[in-house]
């Protein structure tokens, strides 16, 4: 509450204007700025590069489409194995290629057509992908795989595309790898269909891959290495206890050949000569000791004379 007023014209009046003076006065805003809007930014020359391929590719499928499916198999191949890599197909796909407002992809497509024809009728074997052989190889406007920035700095390890150097910053993961919460795992493909190891081998995964590995001798077929992760057991094998174990032929008469011996090898045997004989068409011979030498004769000792 104020205080009563002072008697008095003039002290009246000074209260009176000291009075207005204190009370609080309005809040004055400071206006806004009013926002300008901000120049259009121009679309990065990679991702123009990257929508002209995405075109060319959609181009590609509408042509096929458009021009085949009518039911005549052998025509439809034979004419389109003339039509697929022509250069009326080219051209009809380049035509629709770029929309007629989008000025940087007709910029793009102008700067690169011959880039384009060259690929078209020279590279499309060896180079597939139209979008790093032109616009990573040829242009540089894009990053290679496996790199990211201005700079095109490496991703993490097992990134393919990424937007950072961290492990968290994958998109899309290479070959052999799978998106996980935003991290690449290895994919094991001996779980999967994608191993494709012979009937006497066995899978062993890496990172990224997986190798095909031969089974122990002893084996027919197996689940890992050693005779003991057999499936079934080769000839000239056993079974004892886990493991396929070698089974010693020569504990029976396997070499009825007159002054032979068996030697027992992996998995199967050998008969051979016993010592002091060889072989002669089939059949164990002793061997002959040559008749000395007149003149070794002479050089022996006495004793041995």
């Amino acid at each position: 509450m104020a205080p009563p007023p002072p008697r008095g014209l003039v002290p009246a009046l000074l209260w009176g204007l000291s009075f207005i003076v204190s009370l609080p006065g309005p809040v004055r805003l400071q206006p806004s700025p009013i926002p300008q809007p901000s120049p259009p930014t121009e679309p990065h020359p990679c991702h123009t590069c990257r929508g002209l391929v995405d075109s060319f590719n959609k181009g590609l499928e509408r042509t096929i489409r458009d021009n085949f499916g009518g039911g005549n198999t052998a025509w439809e191949e034979e004419k389109l194995s003339k039509y697929k890599d022509s250069e009326t197909r080219l051209v009809e796909v380049l035509e629709s290629v770029c929309s007629k407002s989008d000025y940087e992809c007709h910029r793009l497509l102008e700067l690169s057509e011959e880039l384009v024809e060259s690929w078209w009728f020279h590279k499309q074997q060896e180079a597939p992908d139209l979008f790093q052989w032109l616009c990573s190889d040829s242009l540089k406007l894009c990053c290679p795989s496996g790199t990211f920035g201005p700079s095109c700095l490496p991703c993490f390890g097992p990134c393919a595309r990424c937007s950072g150097p961290e492990e968290s910053n994958c998109l899309q993961c290479k070959k052999g790898w799978a998106l996980h919460h935003l991290k690449c795992v290895d994919i094991d493909e001996c779980g999967t269909e994608q191993a494709s190891c012979g009937a006497d081998q066995f899978c062993v995964n890496t990172e990224g891959s997986y190798e095909c590995r031969d089974c122990a001798k002893a084996c027919l077929g197996c689940m890992g290495a050693g005779p003991g992760r057999c499936k079934k057991c080769s000839s000239g094998y056993q079974q004892v206890g886990s493991k396929c174990l070698d089974v010693d032929e020569c504990e029976t008469e396997v070499c009825p050949g007159e002054n032979e011996q068996c030697k027992n090898t992996e998995g199967s045997y050998r008969c051979v000569c016993a010592e002091g004989y060889k072989q002669i068409e089939g059949i164990c011979v002793k061997e002959q000791i040559p008749d000395a030498s007149p003149h070794e004769a002479a050089l022996r000792p006495e004793a041995y004379i």
